[in-house]
């Protein structure tokens, strides 16, 4: 098997294990105080792997600024992740997050005046199509979270746009150490404000395994796409969605429509087009 699908596979295991232990904090621990521990222990994680490489000139770097634009995003997006994680089926919060790479053409085209050519203009047509069948305006109530989730899609969108310079020095680690140590305090100052913290053994395994999974999926997802094309990687990734969908039938006893399967192929179909018009 091709080292990149098997990056990709763990990744997509990380990414789903992290939404389990995310739900299961849900309600008990508060977001905020999730997201803190998450990046102060992802940030010990992180730094002892850069250490034990003897690779110290990840923890070097000329763009602060971007990183803390990126960070800023990233850390809202998040957010509005976990907040949707403890609100809405989980096989639906992540076929929302799907809309990241349609975001990112409208974001690019905005601030950075990238033309929205006919494909891209197909490609977020695409995206939004399945947007409207997932959470179906007028059939049903709209549930306001899946709106949370979207606007966390569009704040990994901005992290996805601003990623794309930093990774050009090839330095793998240098990402997630900046992530962690620009939003570890970000997320003290927030999280002393007030919420629930953990109280118990079993809260802090799934505090530890949300930082570790988180981690993982970073790391193994940027492994996987120095190995493969974007395209090769998005259809492994696409593979969270039923595996998140069996996950919540089986344990959390959530409903799957055919709905979320059908909103997410066409926001697959959509990140498709996107990626043919970047290749031309």
């Amino acid at each position: 098997m091709p080292q990149a699908t098997l990056w990709m596979l763990a990744s997509v295991f990380s990414l789903s294990t992290m939404a389990i232990g995310a739900r299961e904090l849900s309600g008990d621990v508060g977001t905020l105080q999730t997201l803190f521990l998450r990046n102060l222990i992802g940030l010990g994680l992180v730094t002892t792997l850069i250490l034990a490489s003897g690779n110290r000139s990840a923890m070097q770097t000329d763009q602060v600024g971007l990183h803390f634009v990126r960070n800023i995003f990233h850390f809202a997006g998040q957010y509005a992740w976990f907040l949707g994680i403890g609100l809405l089926p989980l096989a639906e919060v992540f076929a929302l997050e799907f809309t990241t790479p349609i975001w990112a053409v409208l974001i690019a085209a905005l601030f950075l005046k990238e033309a929205i050519t006919p494909r891209k203009a197909l490609s977020v047509l695409l995206g939004f199509a399945g947007v409207l069948v997932i959470v179906q305006p007028g059939i049903q109530a709209v549930d306001p979270a899946s709106f949370i989730v979207l606007a966390g899609a569009a704040g990994f969108a901005v992290a996805i746009v601003t990623t794309k310079s930093l990774t050009n020095r090839g330095q793998i680690l240098s990402v997630p150490f900046y992530m962690f140590l620009l939003q570890t305090p970000i997320g003290f100052v927030l999280a002393i404000s007030g919420g629930p913290w953990p109280t118990s053994l079993i809260h802090w395994f799934w505090v530890f395994v949300v930082a570790t999974m988180a981690l993982s999926a970073h790391y193994c997802m940027t492994r996987a796409m120095s190995y493969a094309e974007v395209g090769r990687v998005i259809v492994v990734d696409f593979l969270r969605l039923p595996l998140i969908a069996v996950v919540g039938v089986a344990f959390y006893s959530e409903p799957f429509s055919i709905a979320i399967l059908l909103g997410a192929v066409l926001m697959l179909l959509g990140n498709f087009v996107q990626l043919q018009t970047n290749e031309k």
